[in-house]
């Protein structure tokens, strides 16, 4: 029986501007930065206060298209081994989301779950999320949290510290082209 939060219902939002902010914090850490550059916090400040309800609901599915993708990539990884993308990658993450205190509230933690094993089982997770009602404040921080740790748990699979932002930015090319 199809789910209406089937991911080809969902809308795919601004998956560049989603990009572009978890890129920008990934590259930080990589780059050994201890917290957030208070410029780059200030020009992402800037950002998002500068956006409509519109954007800022585009940003929020591209986020969550970006969190669909990485799954993704992750669940067909995992099957490449035998192994179930759920069993391995959640307690994992959950660990993470519970050492960031500051910028993930412990009870927003089961809804970044719920997130991504509706992603792992094909769902869309701003669908998934959506039918809970509309999504807090205290979820915009812990949903980059979410893009952050799964971007960064593929780049450590792949040995590669831009190989999440590649294969998307390979995707939107691919789909421009089409």
């Amino acid at each position: 029986m199809p789910s209406p939060c089937d991911s080809k219902h969902a809308a795919v939002g601004d998956v560049g501007a989603a990009l572009m902010m978890i890129d920008s914090r990934l590259k930080a850490i990589y780059a050994g930065k201890a917290g957030t550059d208070p410029e780059q916090q200030q020009l992402i400040d800037h950002f998002t206060a500068s956006l409509g309800p519109e954007e800022a609901e585009d940003l929020v599915d591209g986020a969550c298209t970006l969190i669909y993708m990485f799954v993704q990539w992750l669940r067909m990884a995992h099957e490449d081994q035998d192994s179930d993308v759920i069993e391995y990658v959640v307690p994992s993450f959950v660990a993470s989301l519970r050492m960031m205190p500051k910028s993930v509230r412990p009870e927003v933690i089961p809804t970044m779950v719920g997130l991504v094993v509706a992603a792992a089982t094909g769902l869309s997770p701003n669908l998934w999320r959506k039918q809970y009602g509309d999504w807090t404040g205290d979820e915009m921080n812990s949903l980059e949290a979410t893009a952050l740790l799964l971007a960064e748990h593929i780049n450590r699979l792949t040995g590669d510290h831009d190989f999440a932002t590649r294969m998307v930015t390979e995707a939107l090319s691919r789909s421009n082209q089409d």
